[in-house]
């Protein structure tokens, strides 16, 4: 009998010895959880999108197109006409069914010969709608002149526009349309994203010193001592070793995939057109009174220490962890109410919320704490 008492009393203490090992993992797996990839940070320098653009036409439309009085469509049609060895005067060009258009599309950092891309294709006339018409064949030209793709086909326009007697139905933008696609690149780009004797330079997205010394670091640990150093807040020099230069593909490969957990600038987000909100959890706010109409509002956070209580000795992993509990006091009353220091705007967002209060009053009291100060973030206001 008393093995039995025995034996149940050591499987209760492993419960609760796994229960707090795996709470303290979860604890201090927390700061683990926030790692990020290089490659989601930023890009190697030389890396981006080129533009192209052409003039072209587009036809089969149903009366919808440029009127007849448009010298430039008249004078773009004779031009087609006559690589058909047909001479046809510009002023004898009478036809609603054409329209003259500007044709874009972007070309990729490592697009090759062969590759197809989507092109944007817009009215540059009098058109009404481009809604059943295809586009002639276009070259598409960079700043530099050159020929890089050659673009047609049929239009996909996500609109229309009828009109009969004075009478007009419209949806969206019918004079824009696009041909998935419809390019085909002629001329590779021939990107190098690393010269012989070069190094490579890591470009973040958003410039940051702490996060740029940060990847510098990481990449020293993770990948070897020494490689990188961080030039500014977005700029990050690697040095390819000798032996690695061969098989560089391979060597930006595990820079990519070297993880790292970047600083985050405080930011609230303000979109006053559709009344959005965003900004981080850790966000603080000052000590600071507000009063909005006959609403009160106080947020108190409290500070308490779970200790875990284990029989024996606890793991390496067990420790002592602080937890923050806010409560929330609202009177309609009239007169000011007090945010405490360290509230956050997720607290007083959320506080507000279970109020019912407006987006638009909300939009307003974050303004006024900025106005105030004790607002610690950038407002962004959209």
């Amino acid at each position: 009998m008393a093995i039995r008492k025995l034996a149940w009393t050591a499987l209760a203490l492993c419960a609760v010895l796994s229960h707090t090992l795996a709470w303290a993992q979860t604890a201090a797996g927390g700061a683990g959880s926030s790692l990020i990839r290089v490659k989601d940070l930023g890009k190697l320098q030389g890396w981006r999108d080129n533009a192209l653009v052409g003039y072209g036409i587009v036809t089969g439309l149903a009366g919808t197109g440029d009127s007849p009085t448009n010298r430039a469509t008249r004078q773009a049609m004779a031009n087609v006409l006559s690589q058909f060895n047909m001479t046809v005067p510009p002023e004898q060009i009478q036809s609603r069914n054409v329209a003259v258009v500007m044709v874009n599309a972007a070309l990729p950092t490592f697009a090759r010969e062969g590759d197809a891309l989507d092109v944007t294709v817009n009215s540059t006339g009098d058109a009404r709608s481009l809604v059943g018409g295809s586009l002639l064949l276009t070259p598409l030209k960079a700043p530099n002149g050159r020929v890089y793709a050659l673009a047609q086909g049929p239009l996909s326009v996500g609109g229309y526009r009828y009109d009969s007697n004075g009478n007009v139905i419209q949806k969206n933008h019918p004079t824009v349309g696009s041909v998935p696609g419809g390019a085909v690149v002629e001329v590779a780009t021939g990107t190098q994203v690393a010269a012989a004797g070069q190094n490579l330079t890591f470009v973040l997205a958003e410039p940051d010193y702490t996060t740029a010394n940060r990847v510098a670091a990481a990449i020293n640990t993770q990948v070897g001592p020494g490689l990188a150093r961080a030039r500014d807040a977005s700029g990050i020099e690697i040095e390819v070793p000798e032996n690695q230069r061969a098989q560089l593909v391979g060597f930006i490969a595990r820079l990519e995939n070297v993880s790292v957990q970047p600083d985050r600038r405080a930011k609230v987000v303000i979109n006053e057109r559709t009344g959005t909100v965003v900004a981080g959890g850790d966000v603080r706010i000052s000590r600071v009174a507000i009063s909005h109409g006959d609403l009160k509002i106080s947020i108190v956070a409290q500070n308490s220490v779970s200790q875990p209580t284990v029989i024996g000795s606890a793991g390496p992993g067990v420790r002592t962890a602080g937890v923050t509990n806010s409560r929330v006091d609202v009177d309609e009353t009239n007169g000011p109410g007090y945010l405490a220091s360290g509230t956050t705007v997720s607290d007083l967002v959320q506080s507000l919320s279970r109020l019912k209060t407006s987006t638009r009053d909300v939009i307003s009291i974050l303004r006024a704490i900025k106005a105030a100060g004790a607002l610690h973030a950038e407002l962004v206001v959209q």
